[in-house]
């Protein structure tokens, strides 16, 4: 019994945290890209990438536009980002196993896509004056 509730306490907390956190919702063409890769290695990659580059570009609208907003952050704002962008790099390097064969590729563009997208919509959120 009280594993139940415990587990029903951890859902209660969890969900509403969940709720709050935005998931980055890939556009419709590239999920029709995606799924006319069939699988193919080379498509799937520039399927991500082409996503990639317009979620990158919408990570450097809302980074300046941020940058702006609160002068007095902006240092900390540039630590951060130079940080992420490290962390990033490093973290999805990881995937791109020698060993990992084709989809390696796929794997570590696929979480350079992910990363960019949560970041981008964080910065937007604190552009929005939401964070920060």
């Amino acid at each position: 019994m009280r594993v139940v509730l415990a587990a029903a306490l951890a859902l209660a907390i969890l969900v509403p945290i969940r709720a709050v956190a935005a998931e980055p919702a890939y556009s419709a063409g590239y999920r029709q890209c995606m799924s006319r890769a069939g699988g193919v290695t080379a498509s799937m990659v520039a399927c991500i990438t082409a996503e990639y580059r317009r979620f990158d570009a919408r990570l450097n609208a809302a980074y300046r536009i941020a940058l702006r907003q609160r002068p007095e952050r902006r240092d900390a704002l540039v630590r951060a980002e130079r940080a992420w962008l490290t962390y990033r790099t490093a973290n999805c390097d990881y995937y791109l196993d020698p060993d990992g064969g084709t989809l390696a590729r796929v794997t570590a563009n696929g979480c350079v896509l992910r990363m960019t997208a949560e970041r981008t919509l964080e910065l937007e959120a604190i552009a929005r004056g939401g964070a920060g």
